[in-house]
């Protein structure tokens, strides 16, 4: 957390909360939504300011409740989720980056939903890969420890069966088949946090 934000905390500790204002979508891009874009549950404004994009992301945090929220000096702004609390890219360098810039590290855990979408767990923060990655991902794939075809892969998710695994970042993970409406449960994280 950045200090400034340390301080203006300590000054102003009584500064209610922002719901519904803020949104990071599936690409791991932050989205500002105004009333309008709130009503209509429209994704909102996509943040560009390289400057704005880098504090929220050194800013961002959860609750006990399982809410992300970026902390705007003595304000938390909380975040509606489109998917997970992270969003991965893959990187030449680091392997997996996440959203915010941050390597994701050593991965412990992989998953794969119902439709197809690649989720990863590194310390403890669940990241689900971005969609445009995907693609080169799932020719990483392996059942039984042969490459998996197309249709192979969709017999999988339809009904999975076999020993699914993924080698990707150095590392071989099984993958276990996920509901996707399960995964805030699971994981302990709240998609759209409302006041408690």
């Amino acid at each position: 957390m950045d200090e400034i934000v340390k301080q203006a905390m300590a000054k102003w500790p009584n500064v209610p909360h922002c719901y519904g204002w803020l949104a990071l979508d599936a690409r791991g891009h932050w989205r500002m939504r105004d009333e309008r874009a709130q009503q209509l549950k429209l994704p909102g404004d996509k943040l560009s300011n390289p400057a704005l994009v880098g504090f929220i992301n050194r800013n961002y945090l959860a609750d006990a409740r399982g809410c992300w929220y970026f902390q705007n000096g003595p304000q938390r702004v909380y975040v509606a989720l489109e998917t997970t609390p992270f969003v991965a890219r893959t990187d030449p360098e680091a392997g997996l980056l996440l959203h915010t810039g941050e390597p994701a590290g050593p991965l412990d855990w992989a998953g794969l939903t119902e439709i197809g979408e690649v989720l990863v767990r590194a310390g403890g923060r669940l990241a689900q890969i971005d969609d445009r990655d995907v693609a080169s991902l799932l020719g990483l794939l392996r059942l039984e420890g042969a490459p998996l075809a197309d249709d192979g892969l969709l017999d999988w998710l339809a009904a999975p069966r076999g020993r699914l695994q993924l080698t990707v970042a150095g590392q071989t993970l099984e993958v276990e088949a996920l509901e996707r409406a399960s995964l805030p449960a699971r994981f302990g994280y709240v998609q759209h946090p409302q006041p408690a």
